[in-house]
C-alpha cells in the first residue's frame, strides 16, 4: 500500500521510508513509526514520519 494518505498510516505500524538525503537514488528503510509528522491528509510524496531509531522520511510502502 503507498503511504499519501495519513489515515492509513497509524504509530507502530512497520514501513518503508525514503529519507531526505536518499530522494535522488531511492533508497528506502525499513523501520517501526513512532510519530506522525505531516498535518495534512495527504502528500503526494508521502506522509513524513519519524521511525523508534529517529528516522524521519516520507512514508512509500506500508508493510502488512
Amino acid at each position: 500500500m503507498q503511504g499519501t494518505r495519513r489515515a492509513d498510516i497509524k504509530p507502530g505500524q512497520m514501513v518503508k521510508v525514503v529519507q531526505k538525503q536518499d530522494q535522488r537514488t531511492g533508497k528506502l528503510t525499513e523501520g517501526v513509526v513512532v510519530r506522525i509528522l505531516t498535518n495534512s491528509p495527504q502528500h503526494h510524496h508521502g506522509i513524513k514520519v519519524k521511525l523508534e531509531d529517529g528516522t524521519v522520511g516520507r512514508v512509500k510502502e506500508i508493510m502488512d
